[in-house]
């Protein structure tokens, strides 16, 4: 009997797994497909991803896998009405919000990123391979779950039996459907195609936008749907988003025509794929059922704009492995694993609402109101104004937990996706980079369980924290330090970072329990009566902690 059952081993299932196999817990991993599939979705890896890949042992093997060298560039570029037209500006700037993240972000294409951890999970013993399968059914009682598989050509069938199963199989997810989590949709009544095409007469005619290696194009017919261009590698092989008219199929379409009305220009094209896909944005209604969870698109699932899908997912898997895997190992408290429903479905359905419904409302709001062939002085001030505003999509764009039930200090709001980029260390944000006095960075230093930095601290509260975390079997490693620098940027003597980098809590002054912060961080209430589950010594030792426990 495994730990858990991952169903779904692309992007999202493999890093899951990879979370879990690290921390030790035995897990099987069901993928339908005995390798990537060629198709180059899913590109753009925020700096937030790119720590995910340098916790798991990945990050340089990643970079090392892109198509698009370097040097080139990884920016991208919005233009009015063709590709090659009088109007664009730079968009998607990630680069921007570098400074408050431990790596650089990349891009690559899905299929490169997926060999890359299918490498790295084949390196952990507790994790156990079943390509070439698919999930079928899965059935749950008090005690655990049965994962019934089958081989891709139906000849073979299989029972697992886990702890825990989670879905990672896609927006038409089976294990979804079984474990009866239903969704809300949002249809934009859009048919769209995905070509993959050959070209390196494209490349010549996108040299006059160094270092771009993706490019949105807003047409008023559209009403505020892209056109969207990627590179896949440089020089030759591409791909294209854009919606088509309803009963489009591969034969009755002029493919060729509508990319080179796209781009303004004629250019040589060989198509290596066409694909079609609807435009909708879907939820589930809840992210677990009993022992059953979903993550990445069986979770939730929308259109391919602005990078958020993959980037998404794989924040789900961060969630959920430290949860699981605190709840396996004994020390995960009964409110922890819900904590994960509670924490990621409210960031994205802002995601949904705040960033890319509403990129689709304020395009097709721009287009209807301004046209430079009716008024060019108006087109161009807000054109102007639309770029800046680009700027500051990127910075508003900080996913968060205010108002979890596992976190110490916020216990007002909910967790969005909407923020503020910023150095101060605050309770349900992700940990800025920072310095320390030892010349580390202190992602250097954090550990696979709780971090507590502490800068210039008491002696007294750090072995509050160290007999509390011993007391309640919490992973805690101590970090102290005496960076003023550090301290005056985090605007916090002391620092409580959770297994996937967010902050538990945070304080300049020792005001708080130390027993009653770690009581709610691992997910038990803060009257929870630790002495029924201790020895009369263990519980006498506690009272030093919290004279009412």
């Amino acid at each position: 009997m495994a730990d858990v059952v991952i169903v779904g081993g692309g992007p999202v299932g493999t890093g899951l797994a990879i979370e879990l196999g690290q921390r030790g817990i035995h897990t099987i991993l069901v993928e339908r497909y005995p390798s990537p599939q060629q198709v180059p979705k899913g590109q753009n890896l925020t700096q937030r991803t790119m720590e995910h890949f340098h916790f798991w042992g990945a990050e340089k093997q990643l970079r090392a896998a892109r198509t698009v060298p370097k040097e080139y560039g990884i920016g991208g570029l919005t233009a009015y009405g063709s590709l090659l037209g009088d109007y664009h500006y730079d968009w998607l700037q990630r680069e921007l919000v570098r400074p408050y993240y431990f790596t650089e972000n990349e891009r690559l294409p899905q299929y490169r990123t997926e060999e890359v951890l299918r490498e790295r999970v084949r390196e952990l013993p507790a994790v156990e391979l079943f390509y070439g399968w698919t999930g079928r059914d899965v059935r749950q009682d008090e005690d655990g779950v049965t994962v019934t598989i089958a081989s891709r050509d139906g000849s073979e069938q299989r029972s697992l039996s886990a702890a825990y199963a989670v879905g990672c199989d896609g927006s038409r997810s089976v294990i979804r459907e079984k474990a009866g989590i239903t969704q809300t949709k949002s249809d934009h009544d859009r048919l769209m195609v995905l070509l993959v095409f050959r070209s390196t007469g494209l490349h010549e005619l996108l040299k006059r936008f160094p270092g771009k290696s993706f490019y949105n194009v807003l047409h008023p017919d559209l009403k505020g749907y892209w056109q969207f261009f990627g590179r896949v590698d440089l020089g030759k092989t591409w791909f294209f988003h854009a919606p088509v008219p309803p009963g489009t199929t591969k034969d009755n379409f002029d493919f060729a025509g509508y990319l080179h009305h796209a781009v303004g220009a004629e250019f040589d094209i060989e198509f290596e794929h066409v694909g079609f896909w609807d435009l909708r944005i879907a939820t589930a209604d809840s992210y677990r059922n009993g022992r059953i969870f979903i993550a990445g698109d069986a979770a939730h699932s929308h259109p391919p704009y602005g990078g958020y899908g993959i980037n998404t997912g794989f924040e789900d898997a961060r969630n959920l492995g430290w949860k699981l895997a605190a709840t396996l190992e004994g020390w995960g408290g009964e409110r922890l694993l819900d904590s994960y429903d509670m924490e990621r479905r409210p960031v994205f359905i802002s995601t949904a609402r705040d960033f890319i419904g509403k990129a689709i409302e304020s395009d097709r709001a721009f287009l209807e109101a301004f046209d430079p062939a009716r008024d060019r002085p108006a087109f161009e001030a807000e054109w102007q104004a639309r770029g800046s505003g680009a700027r500051a999509e990127v910075n508003a764009f900080e996913p968060n937990y205010r108002g979890s039930p596992v976190i110490w200090g916020d216990f007002e709001g909910m967790p969005n996706a909407i923020g503020g980029h910023e150095l101060r260390a605050k309770a349900g944000h992700h940990l800025p980079p920072q310095m320390l006095s030892s010349g580390r960075n202190v992602y250097e230093e954090l550990g696979p369980g709780f971090t507590l930095l502490a800068f210039k601290a008491s002696p007294a509260l750090l072995d509050d924290f160290r007999i509390g975390a011993e007391r309640l079997d919490l992973p805690l490693k101590i970090v102290a330090d005496d960076s003023d620098e550090a301290r005056s940027a985090y605007k916090a003597r002391y620092v409580l970072v959770r297994p996937d980098q967010f902050v538990a809590w945070a304080e300049e002054d020792e005001t708080s329990s130390a027993l009653s912060i770690l009581l709610r961080c691992q997910g038990r209430s803060e009257t929870y009566d630790m002495t029924r589950h201790l020895k009369r010594s263990e519980a006498d030792a506690l009272k030093t902690l919290n004279p009412n426990a």
